[in-house]
């Protein structure tokens, strides 16, 4: 008989230390000769983000040895990091990679005997110079790519450009010897795609106060036997046009995608055409996504003139697209969410995946036989799936009739029962970006509290991708209002209909998704507690503090500061901090510069003095987003400490916190 316990009491196999392990995902997939590459992330090596390969016969080996970091930080967020290439029968593979402590390019050949070389100058930790969206050019002997570089130190001094580095490290203390292919017209630009023949050259490029999900250009050249780029134009895109992803199909049609149609999809247009087909209208589901990264694919040409896609309508799939009949034909498996990159080889395409029943893990489809084989980074731990949640796919109704899109994760636990007569508390979780989604895949993190007896709702609130543009407009100009009371709006209806605890109801978030949280506990009397980590929480000092990428961000998502100035003090945390009664615990990274510590600083000490417990635990080293696997351990154990305390949980085996006031 299983025993009863009261909800937020039971025992779990899934710990802190558990789920830290499994943080991060596998990114960047790339097919080097016969072998599959992609960088994956070291919690317990500091965070850092392993380049890594699978032979022939199935072994996983890192490329780099610890402690290399293959990864940009070039608009903070970065995007692919490394590109390999094969020079011939019986020579070391070549890979091109960004080291993040310095961002310097390095070249190395992992079977070789040497260690990595770098090809550009030495810029300082963390500024100066960086490096993203490598193309390896054996037969130029250059890597193109996108620089940033830093001109000033003020927030604006900075420029974009695509470049051509040379392969013999003629450029490590020159920068001199890196040639510009593209003058900085435009404030961000993606890497270069070169067209089969490889006399043109595509990219996409985009400005201020636009975000790339908002309007983006896709702009192509000639290259010249030099290797210079000549006659740039626009192609495709505009101001209210956003284009993801740009490449070239093997017959040298270029292929985008775009979201004209109110749908991201995907086009093409052939030489000598007037303008863009559509490949497959109609479909009213996602081909693409925002570019919150500098190189993520969405689609990959493949050999047969066949393309494989990312696609679906909240959840996404895997498939291979006929361009001559639009035909989809979707991949096998189980998995509910494909990440946004993928690579192909002859028949072969590889992707990251996951379920609501495994984490991210490398994929590959075989075009040919139709089957589908998980080839690495699955995730082998001791845990029982007995004790992962079982998520339900839910639809709510918000103000103004509008329809919400969430996932409810009920508390979970084959070893405990509650009590006949007790409901679950909850917790909210909002999702960073904002313009991103929660995806239906296992996390642990969320296990962590489903299995102890909390319940979670994530919830993808107006703004959120997977649904449209106009779902995603919604957000406009009412970050800080639909966000909000979209969230309300779920826990509400669980409490109404007897699944939560009207009186144990709890929000969090990360990024944007921690001021939805901070925003949710001043505007509204739902939840009794909350956890904001690194948060947005001061607009007026934000726009200053932040980095170039998202410094005009505000302007979609609140509105002109100059026409309405108003709206920036009284959506913003800080400014409401006299409506805030529940009690919240914050957590910050020292090293963030996306949402810096002084903002948390600033509401820290608007906060003081006014009678509202709270706890505050900053982190040193890290940054937007929690990486070591130390820090992770201690931010999950202190929100459950802070449940435990306010919905009166009774259990002894969470570290306290120390809640001030």
């Amino acid at each position: 008989m299983v025993p009863t316990g009261a909800y937020g009491t039971w025992p779990s196999p899934i710990d802190a230390h558990i789920a830290a392990a499994h943080g991060g995902r596998p990114e960047y997939v790339g097919v080097v000769g016969d072998e599959v590459w992609w960088t994956e992330p070291r919690p317990a090596e500091g965070g850092r983000r392993a380049l890594v390969r699978r032979r022939p016969g199935g072994a996983e080996e890192p490329v780099l040895p610890a402690p290399w970091n293959v990864r940009s930080r070039v608009v903070e967020y970065g995007g692919q990091p490394w590109a390999g290439a094969v020079r011939g029968e019986g020579v070391a593979p070549l890979v091109v990679f960004s080291h993040f402590p310095d961002q310097r390019l390095y070249a190395y050949e992992p079977d070789g005997a040497g260690d990595p070389v770098p090809l550009t100058p030495v810029s300082g930790v963390g500024g100066g110079l960086r490096w993203v969206d490598p193309v390896i050019l054996l037969d130029r002997g250059e890597v193109w790519c996108v620089l940033e570089e830093f001109t000033g130190p003020g927030q604006g001094d900075v420029r974009r450009v695509i470049v051509a580095v040379p392969l013999d490290g003629s450029a490590a203390g020159d920068r001199g010897a890196v040639r510009e292919l593209t003058d900085d017209r435009h404030r961000f630009v993606t890497g270069p795609r070169l067209s089969p023949d490889g006399a043109r050259a595509v990219w996409l490029a985009w400005d201020h106060p636009r975000m790339p999900w908002d309007g983006t250009v896709v702009m192509t050249a000639d290259v010249t036997e030099e290797g210079a780029f000549t006659g740039a134009r626009r192609v495709a895109g505009g101001p209210d046009e956003a284009v993801c992803q740009a490449d070239w199909a093997p017959d040298g049609s270029l292929l985008f995608v775009s979201d004209a149609c109110g749908w991201w999809e995907l086009q093409r247009m052939r030489p000598g055409d007037a303008g863009p087909a559509g490949l497959c209208t109609g479909r009213s589901e996602e081909f693409g996504g925002p570019l919150w990264k500098i190189g993520l694919k969405w689609f990959q040409p493949l050999d047969d003139g066949t393309i494989a896609v990312i696609h679906g309508g909240g959840a996404t799939s895997l498939g291979i697209l006929d361009p001559e009949t639009g035909e989809v034909v979707d991949a096998p498996g189980p998995w509910t969410e494909w990440a946004s990159t993928l690579a192909g080889h002859g028949t072969r395409v590889v992707g990251v995946a996951a379920s609501p029943r495994s984490g991210y893990e490398v994929v590959e489809l075989d075009t040919r036989t139709g089957r589908t084989r998980v080839i690495g980074s699955a995730h082998d731990d001791s845990v029982d799936p007995a004790y992962y949640p079982e998520p339900q796919i839910r639809a709510f109704t918000g103000p103004d009739n509008r329809e919400i899109h969430a996932h409810i994760y009920p508390p979970h636990n084959p070893d405990r029962i509650a009590p006949d007569d007790e409901l679950p508390p909850y917790v909210v979780w909002a999702h960073g970006g904002p313009t991103a989604h929660a995806p239906l895949v296992l996390d642990l993190e969320i296990a962590y509290f489903t299995s102890r007896g909390i319940g979670v709702a994530e919830v993808n609130y107006g703004g959120s991708t997977g649904y449209g543009r106009s779902y995603r407009d919604r957000l406009r100009e009412q970050w800080g209002v639909v966000d909000v009371e979209d969230c309300a709006a779920v826990a509400e209806a669980l409490a109404a209909e007897g699944t939560a605890d009207p009186a144990r109801l709890a929000i969090r978030g990360g990024s944007a998704g921690g001021w939805t949280a901070a925003a949710s506990l001043a505007a509204t009397d739902v939840y009794a507690c909350g956890t904001l980590l690194y948060p947005v929480l001061d607009l007026g000092g934000w726009a200053q503090e932040t980095h170039d990428f998202e410094s005009r961000y505000m302007e979609s998502l609140i509105g002109p500061p100059e026409d309405v100035p108003g709206r920036y003090r009284e959506r913003a945390p800080l400014g409401q901090v006299e409506r805030i009664t529940a009690p919240f615990l914050l957590l910050q990274g020292l090293d963030d510069v996306i949402c810096p510590p002084a903002q948390s600083e600033r509401f820290l000490a608007a906060v003081a003095g006014r009678g509202i417990p709270h706890a505050y635990i900053a982190f040193e080293g890290e940054g937007h987003g929690f990486r070591r696997a130390d820090t992770v351990v201690r931010a999950l154990e202190a929100e459950l400490a802070l449940y435990v305390q306010v919905f009166g949980i009774n259990r002894l085996d969470v570290p306290l916190l120390e809640l001030r006031t």
